[in-house]
């Protein structure tokens, strides 16, 4: 699997390897090692999102910190998957993470083992992603700043809606219906979890809760906010 072509997909769909990773990968942290008991290296995300926006409270760092890596995961797994019929092994100990990095260097996979792949299922990329990452984030992050469970699968499946929808115009552009095909085919089954479902509704996957980025100082809504317009600064 070339994973080199899912760069052209953007960067979120950018999935480097150790041997191109910024100083070989060897700066980052196994995510198996955050979801272990290790987080410090997601408390300094958390910092530095906090940082940059300013939110009055550190749940909405936290909460957007959550929602750029379930980005992340989502996008590099499905956009694998629905382009070449297979899946790179995200195994927590091999996928390395940089807390200080920005897309796409934040993320990269070690195959001082080999490259190892999966088939393109929705029992596989749930596997991967959700049960692997996605549910011991959660309550690695949770360890760190209180947050609910509700706004954190919120952001799952709304990362998840925004790699479908990517995907769709990426293959809109390249004239690959097939792929687009793929990647919905996908999304629907993994949307019918429990902790997905109902997480976003309709044609466009409008999300059915709020990532609470509105309450950043310069913030506002995400494209696919389940409000039309921003509540009061002083709202829940």
């Amino acid at each position: 699997m070339d994973l080199r072509e899912l760069d052209t997909m953007g960067g979120f769909f950018a999935l480097r390897t150790s041997g191109d990773a910024p100083g070989g990968g060897a700066d980052g942290v196994p995510l198996a090692e955050v979801y272990a008991g290790d987080t410090g290296p997601l408390t300094r995300r958390v910092d530095l999102v906090a940082a940059r926006h300013t939110p009055p409270e550190r749940r909405v760092a936290a909460s957007i910190a959550q929602l750029g890596l379930a980005a992340r995961l989502w996008s590099v797994a499905l956009g694998a998957a629905a382009l070449h019929g297979r899946l790179p092994d995200l195994d927590p100990a091999r996928l390395r993470w940089s807390p200080e990095g920005t897309t796409p260097d934040d993320l990269w996979l070690d195959l001082a083992d080999g490259p190892r792949t999966l088939p393109a299922t929705a029992e596989a990329l749930r596997a991967q992603v959700q049960d692997a990452h996605l549910a011991p984030l959660a309550e690695a992050l949770r360890r760190d700043t209180p947050v609910s469970r509700r706004l954190l699968w919120g952001n799952a499946g709304s990362a998840l809606a925004s790699a479908v929808r990517q995907i769709d115009a990426w293959s809109r552009d390249t004239g690959r219906g097939d792929v687009a095909e793929r990647a919905a085919a996908l999304a629907a089954l993994l949307f019918r979890h429990p902790d997905l479902s109902g997480t976003v509704h309709g044609p466009g996957m409008r999300r059915n809760s709020c990532c609470l980025y509105y309450r950043a100082p310069r913030g506002g809504l995400c494209g696919d906010c389940v409000f039309d317009r921003p509540p009061g600064r002083g709202g829940a």
